[in-house]
């Protein structure tokens, strides 16, 4: 009999949860923080260090540089700036949404600090002669722009006007802005050294507080000057390590062209699952919709900034997160071709599926834990949403897909209606042909996995060689992140050609190392250069561009030492996650199956890196996330995999290699659909975004989509087959061990 209640049950929760998908979504969003990537700004990060001999960088320094970063920022109009220290001696800074990056740059690391010198250089007064806040632009009685003052002691002023009176003939009092030694009035008479403000002259003594600032200036300098007083003096020097910029125009386009891949890549895969698990398929299309806009809320409360890898890491995590619906409903699958009912088919799918999820997500959960703890701010982002994205994904796919089902399974509604759930009649064994030891048939029962695993076992031998020959000869293309340098990204309104990139920068006195074009029509054009360019070369850079395709381009500039570092880093970052997934899947499993899980994992970073040094892509701090996400989420297949080897052993005892063989082979067989189902789904993601997505991930796509590759390879013809090996002979070892005892003499 049906249980009606249980469908209106059904119905009610997709109804609420439907609703609130569609009431708060667009509130999220339009709440979410845009990163620099996305709605244009920029990243440096500077090393700190002290203005004068003697100083020393401490964390209370480093706090006071901080606040008056701040406060700079806040002269911008930066509404959302993220200004962090790491370290002893480096303080980060992003602002998004600059309009004038050049003017922002000057204005963060000027030291502002105000002296007032007579002629010979003497400070007569300084920055904390001021009184906080009092500057503001003003005008003078012709209407020149100005800046007025407030000094703290009206006394002080006159003592120091008495001096440079009594000084005639030279009695001018010279501004000064971040004065150094070895500085001169007499130089910036010549041009030599334009670090003066003004140098007017002092003709009668003066005692007031009221002071004004004359000079050559615009409304906007007098302005940016008064701001700059106004925040207050740096306590340190900062020296720029790491930098990179993105125009307005490039990061509203990858805005627009990454979300456009999500849509396509996210529809395929709603439509996948509803043509392949037809009712299930329904609701893992509910519980991934829910999942979407779970991350979007989560991030939104988080105050998460969204950056470009961000999204990615979204979309890759529709593609993840169905892989848990995937491994519950393929095992569901399984119960219902042995005969059993519905519900008992649901209640055993479900209970055995649960620990292939939480192992499969731990281990991605570990290498993105890795990631956000090495990678750099974008890198970070990713990082965060990749195990957002894995948490929630495991709340919605393992309990509300399982609420939702088992409303529709406990109604008694499906009990005669197992082709719902993709099984066909002749798939389905009686209850005479079945008992607890039988294993549910497949499509791929005559498929032999073990047969040819001597071949595979040479050709990846071989192709490791191969891959270690290549990378000795070809080396890889090392970007900026790791190389250090330059890196220059133009777009334009029309075609683009090497030559034309190269006259361009040869314009600005720069000589290119290499361009590469990209876009649909070949309208970026990204050049590298070997050393940094200064800041002022940036703003150049800026502005000859804008001028000429009336866009920014983005500039990255990453020092020697930030590079060594990123380098290190991401070694350090492999090794961490490998080391991790061993002691993870050894206390799980059992160390042979760590041991062969590892192997694996290495075997597809590597053929990544092969893969990159043949083709001649460039390698940037993303590649490094694809390549710690594939060590993450590869080993998923393998999971699963040795979840079933552990399954049939305790059912099928292994006495002899032809009983491991046996196991090895009919979990391959049962575990290959889903194998296959779930990389796919994260492969359409990986697509979408290679087709769709920014040029910006274009690499970083193609990592992940060679790593997907590579992981099935590894998962279905390495991995299973190395601990067949390895067992076999632990197996033989015990067997000898024994015959040895029992043929000793008995007293």
């Amino acid at each position: 009999m049906v249980k009606r209640g249980r469908i209106v049950a059904f119905f009610l929760l997709v109804l609420v949860v439907g609703s609130l998908i569609g009431f708060n979504t667009n509130k999220a969003t339009s709440n979410i923080i845009l990163g620099l990537d996305l709605q244009g700004g920029f990243e440096i990060l500077y090393e700190v260090s002290p203005a004068n001999e003697g100083d020393k960088i401490t964390r209370d320094v480093l706090v006071s540089t901080v606040n008056a970063l701040q406060k700079r920022a806040n002269v911008l109009g930066v509404s959302e700036p993220n200004i962090q220290i790491e370290g002893d001696d480096r303080i980060r800074v992003q602002l998004a949404g600059v309009n004038d990056q050049s003017k922002a740059r000057e204005i963060l690391s000027t030291q502002a600090e105000l002296t007032f010198r007579d002629y010979e250089d003497k400070e007569m007064l300084n920055g904390s002669d001021l009184v906080e806040g009092g500057a503001k632009q003003s005008f003078d009685e012709q209407g020149k722009p100005n800046v007025a003052i407030k000094l703290k002691d009206a006394s002080k002023f006159k003592e120091v006007t008495q001096e440079i009176v009594g000084n005639a003939p030279y009695n001018q009092l010279v501004i000064w802005l971040d004065y150094e030694e070895g500085d001169s009035f007499q130089a910036e008479v010549s041009k030599e050294k334009p670090k003066f403000i003004s140098a007017p002259n002092v003709d009668q003594v003066f005692n007031q507080t009221e002071v004004t600032i004359t000079g050559n200036f615009t409304i906007q300098e007098a302005q940016d000057l008064a701001n700059l007083l106004n925040a207050g003096s740096l306590p340190v020097k900062l020296t720029e390590l790491y930098s990179t910029s993105v125009g307005a125009q490039f990061g509203e386009q990858a805005l627009d062209s990454t979300v456009l891949a999500g849509i396509v890549g996210i529809a395929i895969i709603f439509l996948f699952m509803l043509i392949f698990y037809r009712l299930p398929g329904l609701i893992a299309v509910i519980t991934l919709s829910t999942y979407i806009y779970l991350i979007l809320q989560v991030f939104d409360w988080m105050n998460g900034v969204l950056t470009l890898p961000g999204i990615a890491a979204l979309i890759l995590g529709v593609g993840m997160a169905v892989d848990a619906n995937i491994i519950t409903y393929e095992r569901i699958k399984e119960e219902l071709k042995l005969g059993r009912s519905v519900r008992s088919a649901f209640k055993a799918g479900s209970r055995r599926s649960f620990a292939t999820i939480f192992d499969a997500n731990i281990t991605t959960i570990l290498a993105g834990g890795v990631l956000f703890f090495f990678g750099t701010s974008s890198v970070k982002g990713f990082a965060t949403m990749l195990i957002l994205s894995i948490i929630v994904s495991f709340i919605t796919a393992v309990f509300l897909s399982r609420i939702l089902l088992a409303l529709l399974v406990e109604s008694r509604w499906l009990d005669k209606k197992k082709s719902y759930f993709g099984v066909k009649k002749d798939e389905i064994l009686s209850i005479e042909e079945t008992d607890d030891d039988t294993i549910a048939p497949t499509k791929f029962d005559h498929v032999d996995f073990l047969k040819h695993r001597r071949k595979f076992f040479m050709l990846s031998t071989l192709l490791v060689v191969a891959g270690v020959i290549v990378l000795l000869v070809f080396k890889l293309n090392v970007g900026i992140d790791f190389a250090s340098g330059t890196r220059i990204e133009v777009l334009a309104d029309k075609s683009l050609t090497a030559e034309e990139i190269e006259s361009e920068m040869s314009k600005l006195d720069l000589e290119v190392d290499d361009v590469v074009l990209a876009g649909e029509n070949k309208d970026v054009g990204v050049a590298r250069f070997i050393g940094v360019l200064e800041p002022q070369k940036i703003a150049e850079v800026k502005s000859h561009f804008n001028e000429l395709y009336g866009s920014e381009p983005n500039v990255s500039t990453v020092s020697p030492t930030v590079g060594k570092e990123l380098a290190r880093n991401a070694m350090y970052g492999v090794l961490i996650a490998s080391i991790g997934i061993i002691i993870y899947v050894s206390i799980r499993f059992e160390f042979y199956m760590a041991l062969a899980s590892i192997i694996a994992l290495l075997h597809d970073a590597f053929f990544i890196i092969a893969f990159f040094s043949i083709t001649r892509l460039e390698v940037d701090i993303t590649f490094i996330a694809a390549v710690l996400t594939i060590v993450g989420y590869s080993i998923n297949d393998t999971i699963v995999t040795f979840d079933r080897i552990r399954e049939l052993n305790k059912k099928k005892k292994a006495k002899t290699i032809e009983d491991l063989q046996f196991i090895v082979n009919r979990s391959l067989q049962q575990t290959f659909t889903r194998s296959i189902n779930t990389v796919l789904t994260v492969v359409i993601a990986v697509a979408a975004l290679l087709i769709f997505g920014s040029s910006s991930i274009t690499n970083f796509s193609i990592a992940l989509l060679v790593g997907l590759v590579a992981g099935t390879y590894s998962s279905l013809f390495i991995a299973a087959q190395l601990w067949l090996i390895w067992k076999g002979k632990q197996l033989t070892k015990k067997k000898e061990t024994a015959s040895h005892v029992s043929d000793e003499p008995q007293v």
